[in-house]
């Protein structure tokens, strides 16, 4: 194994193919995409060389871009909170013995993963409805209740862009649920056990010893919710299109919106190379400040 890994040629006849992939699939368009920035270009005719000009406006004119940045912290920010930390509650909870009918709930917290995006917003689509011949569910359930309160949820950019985050974050807490409670079946019981046999009361025991054993899960578990987060597009574009007006925008579908509704594909090159470098600066922050230690057990 020594004279493998020892061995300069073998290692770049394993990786050489793994390097080609990541270089046509992942490099080489991200390369073009910033070339392609610099261009007024129609995505069809040769392209006019406009230097910075996009860049120019993209952070000193666009009031679509400011709005699309700020949507964009919220959404992930929502989902990593609700995913981390309740699908962390929910996956010590399952992972504890004393907990009957285990298998159903591990299969019914999974659910909502295996419906497709369309079906998820949807559904939340009926139960958020606010007009007066198609009231949603929550607002039906206001009235059953008796109460005159009634929101048009979607109507607000803020609230909108919050509701459409935890949408999101329910439909993908099954993925974390499953990955936080693997991790949790890997760590050896008699570190738990050690623990509360020294005197430590079982949240101290999780808090204090298991916690810290899953922190490569999580800062795996954060890059991915995060970045999948700041590239938000798909309930935006099935819930609300961006409305009302933009309010609701993400750079990904800010991205869209100038490629194939305004037909300016230079200046969603600019944006998508505003989101790429976006998500590469939260992920270097991860990876140095997160789960700095391995943990070897």
């Amino acid at each position: 194994m020594k004279k493998v890994t020892g061995n300069k040629v073998a290692i770049a006849i394993f990786v050489l193919p793994t390097l080609l992939l990541y270089t046509v699939l992942v490099f080489y368009p991200i390369i073009q995409t910033a070339i392609k920035s610099l261009y007024e270009w129609d995505g069809i005719n040769i392209g006019e060389f406009v230097g910075l000009k996009h860049y120019i406006k993209l952070f000193t004119r666009d009031k679509t871009f400011k709005v699309s940045l700020i949507n964009g912290l919220l959404f992930p920010l929502v989902t990593v909170v609700y995913q981390i930390g309740l699908g962390s509650v929910i996956a010590f909870t399952l992972a504890s013995k004393k907990i009957r009918g285990r298998k159903f709930f591990r299969s019914a917290y999974f659910i909502p993963s295996t419906l497709s995006i369309v079906i998820v917003c949807k559904l939340w689509l009926a139960i958020l409805a606010s007009d007066a011949s198609n009231m949603g569910l929550l607002n039906k359930l206001f009235e059953l209740l008796g109460l005159s309160y009634r929101q048009n949820w979607l109507a607000q950019g803020i609230p909108a862009i919050l509701i459409m985050a935890f949408v999101a974050a329910w439909q993908g807490i099954g993925n974390t649920i499953l990955l936080i409670y693997t991790a949790i079946k890997a760590i050896p019981d008699q570190y738990y056990e050690a623990a509360v046999t020294d005197g430590a009361r079982p949240i101290q025991a999780y808090i204090k010893v298991i916690i810290p054993m899953l922190a490569e899960t999580y800062k795996l578990l954060l890059i991915l919710i995060l970045t999948g987060g700041l590239r938000a597009f798909e309930h935006i574009f099935i819930m609300t299109s961006g409305g009302p007006g933009n309010r609701t925008s993400t750079l990904s579908y800010m991205m869209y919106k100038s490629a194939y509704v305004m037909n300016n594909f230079g200046y969603a090159c600019a944006v998508a190379i505003s989101l790429v470098l976006e998500c590469l600066c939260f992920t270097l922050l991860i990876n140095r400040f997160v789960a700095r230690e391995r943990l070897m057990y």
